[in-house]
């Protein structure tokens, strides 16, 4: 059987060393922990499409395709086992201020220090992280034999 994934794309908003996360509510999935700006791929829609997308739906900003940078990805397998990809868009500039823009599955917006998530963030959305603020292109997160150590255990 052909293997399938879902495609993810999650938003790096950063402003004096401090990146945007929200913290995630009433979703059925790591509510209270902290998740960046993120979404799937819908049907037909490109990865570039989707996150710009999703930083209106989820924040209220808009972003031009020519100010973002797929920085990094990472191939992550949640603890109940579903797999899913995930790449990081790292937008260089956006219009508009940054708000909650969907109460019902956010309960707040908030800027942390790039190296230093809370302790309840979305580990998948931590490995990112860290690898962004490291430069590396690629990172594997909840797999039996990361090809990233630092990441082991998250």
């Amino acid at each position: 059987m052909p293997y399938t994934s879902y495609v993810d794309v999650l938003l790096l908003l950063v402003r004096d060393e401090h990146v945007l996360l929200a913290q995630r509510f009433d979703t059925g999935y790591a509510d209270g922990d902290w998740n960046l700006p993120s979404g799937k791929l819908e049907e037909g829609e490109d990865m570039v499409a989707a996150v710009i997308r999703e930083a209106r739906e989820e924040i209220d900003v808009e972003l031009d395709r020519a100010d973002l940078d797929m920085v990094t990805s990472v191939h992550y397998l949640n603890p109940e086992g579903h797999a899913r990809v995930g790449f990081f868009f790292h937008a260089r500039q956006w219009r508009g201020e940054p708000r909650n823009a969907e109460p019902n599955k956010c309960s707040q917006i908030r800027w942390f220090p790039l190296g230093q998530p809370p302790a309840n963030t979305v580990p998948y959305t931590h490995a990112g992280i860290e690898l962004f603020g490291r430069g590396e292109p690629f990172g594997l997160q909840g797999w039996p034999h990361p090809a990233v150590p630092a990441l082991v255990g998250r």
